[in-house]
């Protein structure tokens, strides 16, 4: 026993690193390094949030869809790194991958995606029945989503509906019903989905007609930034009618207008489609959500005291 103890301590270095490894590979597959896809998937929650309770969300529902985001995103990550491990090694900006590299095996990553659903779901059972009912819909649409690129041309339209679900969920889960209200801010956030994620495509753009990837950036063609263009009005002109249904006045406008000047910078920045560049122009997204959610927050926090 005596001799035998300062082999298993020598070992102890080398099974922390391994172990650290395996963590830093974990991490790395749901993106923790790259937070941006969380701010993107948050944003429409708080903005359902905030309009279902006319600015007072409830506490613990506002923790669970917070933790949910977070979890759902990470979630979402491991399933779409599991269905493109075949595809990851051959586009540049996916090739160091986890599971690309070989760091992470496929059934880990199986057993990451439903751990961090449990959790989820574990979540969402503290919630109302109408609100776990949608929240199944919505873990069906995320799972969906990663396979659609094969054969589906609108990838990035389902991937709206899934990061917009939490819209509806929202709604659900602060007021028990889902008002023709939420349905308006869905649209908003599908169409913003689509915007963003298109932009995001248009980097791969190369690498996918090879690999016969479908996306909204190949089928938008030479016609991307026009199209784009269009969708962005249409996100901006949803948020309106949102903001009069819901009686919101000049702090929403202000963060309304704030996000339309972000939206000129994001065609600004994809205006020769250099690949690096509509990567910034995607990311950039992540403050148009903000400014909209601004504009929400401060209209309710200073409603009344004009």
């Amino acid at each position: 026993m005596t001799s035998a103890a300062p082999r298993v301590l020598g070992r102890v270095p080398a099974v922390l690193a391994a172990l650290a490894r395996t963590l830093e590979g974990y991490a790395r597959l749901v993106r923790l390094h790259r937070p941006v896809g969380i701010w993107l998937l948050l944003w429409p929650t708080l903005w359902g949030l905030w309009l279902a309770a006319a600015g007072r969300p409830h506490p613990r529902v506002f923790l669970v869809f917070v933790l949910g985001v977070v979890l759902t995103r990470s979630a979402g990550c491991a399933i779409n790194d599991y269905a493109d491990r075949r595809l990851d090694p051959h586009v540049a900006r996916t090739g160091d991958r986890p599971l690309a590299t070989g760091q992470v095996s496929a059934p880990e990553a199986l057993l990451v995606y439903a751990i961090l659903s449990l959790l989820a779901l574990a979540l969402v059972l503290t919630l109302d029945a109408l609100t776990i009912t949608y929240a199944c819909g919505g873990a069906l649409l995320m799972a969906v989503y990663p396979f659609l690129k094969r054969f589906f041309p609108l990838p990035q339209l389902w991937l709206g509906a899934a990061f917009s679900w939490s819209v509806p969920m929202a709604f659900a889960a602060e007021t028990h019903a889902v008002p023709q209200l939420a349905w308006l801010l869905f649209v908003a956030g599908v169409l913003w989905t689509v915007v963003y994620d298109t932009m995001y495509a248009m980097v791969d753009r190369a690498d996918d007609l090879r690999l016969g990837v479908r996306s909204t950036a190949i089928l938008f063609g030479e016609a991307d930034r026009l199209v784009l263009a269009v969708l962005q009005l249409l996100v901006l002109a949803a948020l309106w009618l949102v903001g009069r249904q819901a009686h919101l006045g000049g702090w929403y406008h202000a963060g309304l207008g704030a996000a339309a000047v972000l939206g000129a910078y994001q065609q600004w920045l994809i205006r020769a489609r250099e690949p690096a560049a509509c990567l910034r122009a995607f990311a950039n997204n992540a403050w148009f959500g903000l400014a909209v959610f601004a504009g929400i927050l401060l209209d309710y926090q200073f409603r009344g005291l004009g």
